[in-house]
């Protein structure tokens, strides 16, 4: 098919019911390198094969023609296939198919492979004798998988007790043998703890093994046998899989703790997150996608979700879904549903309305919702408690569904924190009054075990003994933790700040903010300022709404103050209330972002008497509103943003375009644009005015290390910004408007060569044609780089004096902005 990696194939006549006809091919096969997927050869001639071979596209009553786009959900026919093929008598063969025989042959082997209503096979070979059989008393079991610290004796019994529990919830495998390799696990590893290098894994050896052996023979199980479309309907596969981990663990390890063995150490062990059970990361996870506003429907198909859904919440979402459906309905239901399913399907076209039918023929209620509204929406599932009025004899309780999505919700009877009762309240719009018996419950709770993942769950309280009583109580903790439903968290942390004026500004750092997402957000940092011997620091109110996936998605509200100096005994202060949109579009998978800042920046200042008058006047107020535009792609980056101020005395616009193209070779373009313009100034300084090199960021949003210098190391920073210039050019400041353009292409790795070129015009003045050029060390881009003019307005610089004094620099020291290098791959 044109554009298409599928082959068409037209008859020369139709082919009548029933009837055959025979087509051969011959082609050759191009293997990759292993270098972008796993699949191919590696640099030690080794190979692994996975949908290599022309396999038939899937029919039932229209084509389900899927492009391949490396997220392992190849849609293909089964077929009965026979392989025959030669390979270097040094190889060791693994393969999903059943060996007919391996003749080894002087210098070379050959192998005859078959596979009887197979999808398609996988083929393993390596120079070491990786795989190894496991003969157990359900199948036989090929597998590299291993843990040098856990002996083979016991790696067998584990095998063993994992082969019987999957036999036992989904029942027999219909092949001869069930590949589990290590390449397998690593396309879709455990996510955690355990991926930390393994002296210091929290987790005892045996049960690292067997998860991370039960999680990859499940995966290959459903691969193997449940003929699904992985493309739309992976969301069943995920849930089996998922559900099962679930309770393996609850079966096998009912102690297991999140954070395994560092939830014994001292100091550690009274954190949430030590608290929490293993099985608690289902929820967690999703929940930190949902409070970002980032979760999508189990629904969804393959190629729409983004990286994190696709590889970890959606799937562990799917899991939970099934774990709240077996609290609601009775895990056995649940259990035997899979149980049927599997055994009436394996093998079978079906599809996920098949899973749908098996599952409400065993429930005992209804159980629409968990399709309509868990499965088919991203609807955000969240009740609280609204009033509570007692009799002699029972509770009137008065519920309300803040999201109207109508599924099940549980509340519980706590005395003393034991439970007592617990009831399940079918699904209703908006509020329901229900009545239940008095005993001796304390407080009431809902989604006490947290079963449900409820989007928020920290109103979900109500206190049976009186008005004056409290729901939760106040938990004042150290260091940042995951959010406690049962408290109201505060938490306090050491932090430090440095600027030559202030010098290390060690102090304290005060929050309500959680591992994920809270929609108000308090955060205040008093820090004292060694070297001017006073206090400094930053406070902030936030209040984040989101409305809809797409369109207009989010809103923000907040006030933010700062106080710090930007001189020897000088100190600026700042107050700004700003209020944001934010747009993107449908695709979640797409990098395109939108949005529009309006805010009001209230700046005073104080100054040393003994350094004169200030330019400008101390204080000073600038409305500011900056619409911006950006696509941060890999490949194609490009972003702009259009910027307006108005002050008493002045009123400018700017617009700052930048573009970034990695090109096959590893060669990277970086262009960028800016100009600005004063629409009125009648300021007799050039505080405000446009820099070439250095802005005097009279807004202070740049982390500049020494803002007032004009001399030192401090001095030689730069922040790309305006200009964008990395040579001091004399009279860099421009105060009627000024255009530039920024350059910079790599010679090798992160060598680049720089240009920068551009026209600035001060009133009353002709307009100026300025320029530099030089070398970039782009180690790390926007969080170390390093400049060297070589040639400029000024001339040759290297020859010129003071050489190093003309060498710039870019660093970040906040560690909240370096999180995100390792977040934006995921997000």
């Amino acid at each position: 098919l044109q554009g298409r990696d599928m082959i068409r194939v037209a008859l020369n006549k139709p082919l009548a019911p029933g009837s055959s006809a025979k087509i051969f091919f011959t082609y050759k096969v191009q293997l990759p390198p292993n270098k972008y997927t796993p699949y191919g050869y590696n640099s030690r001639g080794g190979y692994y094969l996975k949908d290599w071979y022309l396999t038939p596209v899937v029919y039932d009553s229209t084509w389900h023609l899927y492009s391949n786009k490396n997220l392992e959900d190849l849609y293909t026919d089964v077929t009965d296939t026979y392989l025959n093929f030669v390979f270097p008598d040094s190889l060791y063969l693994g393969t999903n198919f059943n060996e007919v025989s391996i003749t080894r042959l002087p210098g070379k082997q050959y192998a005859s492979l078959k596979g009887i209503n197979r999808k398609n096979a996988d083929i393993i070979l390596n120079h070491q004798k990786r795989f190894q059989k496991h003969v157990t008393p359900e199948l036989i079991v090929v597998t590299d998988i291993q843990a040098n610290k856990y002996d083979e004796l016991s790696q067998g019994l584990s095998i063993n007790r994992i082969t019987r529990f999957i036999d036992d919830k989904l029942g027999k495998f219909p092949y001869e043998q069930l590949l589990v390799s290590e390449i397998d696990f690593d396309k879709n590893p455990l996510y955690g703890l355990n991926m930390l290098p393994s002296f210091i894994r929290p987790y005892n050896e045996q049960f690292q093994f067997e998860m991370k052996f039960l999680k990859t023979a499940l995966r290959s199980y459903m691969r193997e046998t449940v003929f699904l479309d992985p493309r739309h309907e992976n969301w069943v596969s995920d849930a089996m899989v998922n559900y099962l981990m679930i309770q393996f663990v609850e079966e096998f390890y009912p102690d297991q703790k999140l954070l395994g063995k560092l939830s014994d150490i001292w100091g550690l062990r009274s954190f949430r997150l030590a608290q929490l059970d293993f099985n608690d990361q289902y929820s967690l996870f999703y929940m930190l996608m949902a409070r970002k506003n980032l979760d999508q429907p189990l629904a969804t198909p393959n190629d729409s979700l983004i990286k994190f859904n696709q590889k970890i919440v959606n799937t562990y979402k799917a899991g939970l879904g099934l774990a709240y459906l077996g609290e609601y309905i009775g895990k056995e239901r649940v259990d035997n549903s899979i149980k049927e399913f599997y055994q009436e399907y394996r093998l079978a076209p079906v599809t996920a309305s098949d899973f749908e039918r098996v599952l409400e023929q065993n429930a005992n209620k209804d159980i629409d919702w968990f399709f309509e509204d868990y499965v088919s929406s991203n609807k955000r599932i969240d009740f609280k408690i609204r009033n509570v009025e007692k009799t002699e004899d029972s509770l009137h309780v008065t519920l309300k569904n803040k999201t109207g999505t109508k599924v099940p919700i549980s509340i519980f009877g706590l005395q003393n924190d034991s439970v007592v009762s617990k009831y399940w309240i079918s699904g209703f719009d908006e509020e329901k009054e229900v009545s239940l018996p008095r005993g001796d419950e304390d407080r009431l709770v809902l989604n006490y075990d947290q079963v449900i993942p409820e989007f928020n769950q920290r109103d979900n309280w109500k206190s049976l003994n009186g008005f004056f009583s409290s729901n939760k109580k106040l938990k004042l903790q150290f260091l940042k933790d995951a959010e406690d439903p049962y408290y109201r968290q505060i938490f306090y942390m050491p932090v430090a700040n440095f600027n030559i004026y202030d010098g290390v500004s060690p102090g304290i750092r005060i929050t309500n903010k959680t591992l994920i997402e809270r929609p108000f957000i308090f955060d205040f940092a008093p820090t004292y300022a060694m070297r001017e011997r006073s206090m400094v620091g930053y406070g902030r109110f936030t209040l984040r709404n989101y409305h809809a996936k797409s369109g207009l998605y989010v809103s923000n509200f907040s006030l933010g103050g700062s106080t710090f100096h930007f001189q020897e005994n000088s100190r600026y202060s700042t107050l700004t209330p700003s209020f944001s949109l934010g747009w993107r579009p449908e695709n979640l998978r797409s990098n395109k972002r939108q949005s529009l800042l309006l805010r009001h920046v209230n700046v005073f200042r104080t100054i040393d008497p003994s350094l004169g008058d200030l330019e400008t006047e101390p204080d000073y107020s600038v409305l500011n509103a900056r619409f911006i535009h950006s696509n941060n792609g890999i490949i194609d980056y490009f972003s702009w943003f259009a910027d307006f101020q108005y002050e008493n005395n002045f009123t400018k616009l700017a617009l700052d375009m930048e573009y970034r193209k990695l090109f096959e070779n590893n060669r990277q373009l970086n262009l960028r644009f800016f100009a600005g313009k004063f629409f009125s100034n009648t300021t007799n300084s050039d505080f405000f005015s446009f820099a070439l090199d250095r802005p005097t960021d009279y807004l202070f949003d740049l982390n500049y290390l020494g803002r007032s210098e004009e001399s030192g190391i401090t001095s030689q920073q730069i922040i790309i910004a305006e200009g964008g210039f990395k040579s001091k050019i004399p009279n860099p400041f421009a105060n009627d408007w000024m255009a530039t353009t920024n350059a910079s292409i790599n010679l090798w790795r992160w060598i680049e060569v720089y240009g920068d070129a551009g026209f600035l015009k001060n009133k009353g003045e002709s307009a100026r044609f300025v320029y530099d050029s030089g070398i970039r060390l782009n180690l790390v881009t926007d969080y170390f780089e390093l400049y060297f003019p070589v040639y400029s307005s000024l001339g040759w610089e290297l020859g010129q004096p003071n050489y190093d004094q003309k060498i710039r620099f870019i660093v970040t020291l906040s560690p909240r902005t370096l999180t995100g290098l390792f977040t934006r791959q995921w997000f």
